[in-house]
């Protein structure tokens, strides 16, 4: 074996290559021929200078990629024999050669990280209730009817500010050093309380207040407030209640329903029930999912490969840059926000990579794979929620391999949780 290797780290390696009485003739002819097809050198066609007359003007070069083929193909030979699982491209260093003696070379290689995962079996997990409360649909009817709905004051005087009210207020807020910035003061400003507009604790300090009352309404600003001066600053704010507003929804009869495309309220309630369930049956596993990952990350420490990382990172802020883009974000504001939360932005991608390794781990544990009956099943049960055709979703997730293969890789997460929980105590 020429070669021997070397653990950096837990997600790195090192070969360390030497060859003596090393023969590039082959390669260095083959280096020759690839060089004149592709030369336009004066007074010949494309590809047709005599093959000494390449050999003399580029002779050096035509010897290093001889060279580098050969240092590529030993290095690419070792990690297929070693079963290596290389992550990205390899780092080449400390290159000797001796013409028609010996070659010399280290490769550097991120891999995949082998590490074992802690007995989960005594993890224990609550799942939320998957219930549709009455609430719940009476909130969905009024995001229905929002559009129809009419702001309307409050007549009541002893009604008192609750979730749901529109409050109409001056405001003023004063800093710990008794400054009052224009920026953090208003008047007949209209907040819809516990829509969270403002800044965490003022919409709640708010509650209670009646038309007319004065309150100051203490908070301190959040670590990552945009505007550094007030990061973790305390600040009291003066408000004065100057009236209160509520939507006034009209009822919600058939004629109502048919407007939004169903038969009657019947249908509409038929319907959207089964719906809600199923968001909801989502979201709820959603959260039980992000909690056991969160869990095993943190019970299991290992090393991770940069390049992985990176390459999540670039999914990351893609994802991000669509977002922040439906908010009105542009360009140089994108580019902005992503110099100044990279740190999370990283960390974010850690954490998924993380998640990807120890969720294929348990994935071979349990001799998982998405197969292709699996991916019938999934687009059965995507017809039945959206009411799409299924030729139309069949097509869309079968056509193109990158959108089949991620949704391949998310049926055997799915299957992979399903088989983990039964592991776990989860009530």
């Amino acid at each position: 074996m020429s070669y021997t290797i070397e653990n950096v780290n837990g997600c790195t390696k090192k070969l360390v290559f030497n060859f003596d009485k090393v023969d590039l003739t082959k390669e260095i002819k083959e280096a020759l021929v690839a060089k004149q097809a592709n030369s336009n050198l004066k007074g010949f066609r494309k590809g047709k200078a005599p093959l000494e007359m390449v050999q003399k003007l580029f002779g050096p070069q035509i010897e290093n990629d001889a060279l580098y083929r050969f240092i590529s193909e030993q290095y690419y030979n070792a990690v297929k024999k070693e079963n290596i699982r290389a992550v990205g491209y390899p780092q080449f260093g400390n290159t000797k050669y001796e013409s028609g003696k010996n070659v010399s070379f280290d490769a550097t290689v991120e891999i995949i990280p082998d590490f074992e995962l802690k007995d989960y079996s005594k993890l224990s997990f609550k799942k939320d209730s998957e219930t549709v409360t009455d609430e719940d649909f009476e909130t969905l009817k009024k995001n229905y009817l929002g559009s129809k709905a009419e702001i309307a004051e409050v007549k009541d005087a002893g009604h008192k500010l609750a979730k749901g009210d529109f409050a109409v207020f001056n405001f003023e807020g004063e800093k710990a050093d008794g400054s009052k910035p224009e920026n953090m003061k208003a008047s007949e400003y209209m907040l819809e309380i516990g829509s969270g507009q403002f800044i965490p604790g003022f919409e709640d300090g708010m509650i209670g207040l009646k038309k007319g009352e004065k309150k100051d309404v203490k908070v301190t600003f959040p670590a990552d407030y945009h505007e550094a001066d007030l990061q973790n600053a305390p600040v009291t704010f003066h408000v004065e209640l100057l009236e209160i507003k509520q939507k006034n929804f009209p009822e919600f009869n058939d004629e109502i329903a048919k407007e939004f495309g169903f038969e009657s309220v019947a249908d509409f309630t038929t319907k959207n029930k089964e719906r809600m369930a199923i968001q909801k049956k989502r979201e709820v596993t959603s959260k039980l999912q992000q909690e056991i990952l969160e869990k095993l990350i943190s019970e299991n420490s290992f090393e991770v490969p940069k390049a992985l990382v990176d390459d999540q990172k670039e999914s990351v802020k893609e994802e991000l840059s669509r977002t922040l883009k439906q908010q009105g974000f542009n360009d140089q504001m994108i580019a902005l926000y992503f110099e100044r939360w990279d740190a999370d932005v990283t960390s974010k991608a850690t954490f998924q990579v993380r998640s990807g390794l120890i969720l294929d781990k348990l994935a071979k544990k349990y001799n998982i794979e998405a197969t292709e009956a699996d991916l019938d099943a999934k687009i059965d049960e995507m017809v039945s929620q959206s009411g799409m055709k299924k030729d139309e979703i069949a097509k869309f997730y079968k056509s193109n391999e990158n959108i089949k293969r991620n949704l391949m890789y998310a049926i055997r997460e799915e299957k992979t949780f399903a088989s983990l929980m039964k592991d776990m105590k989860v009530s």
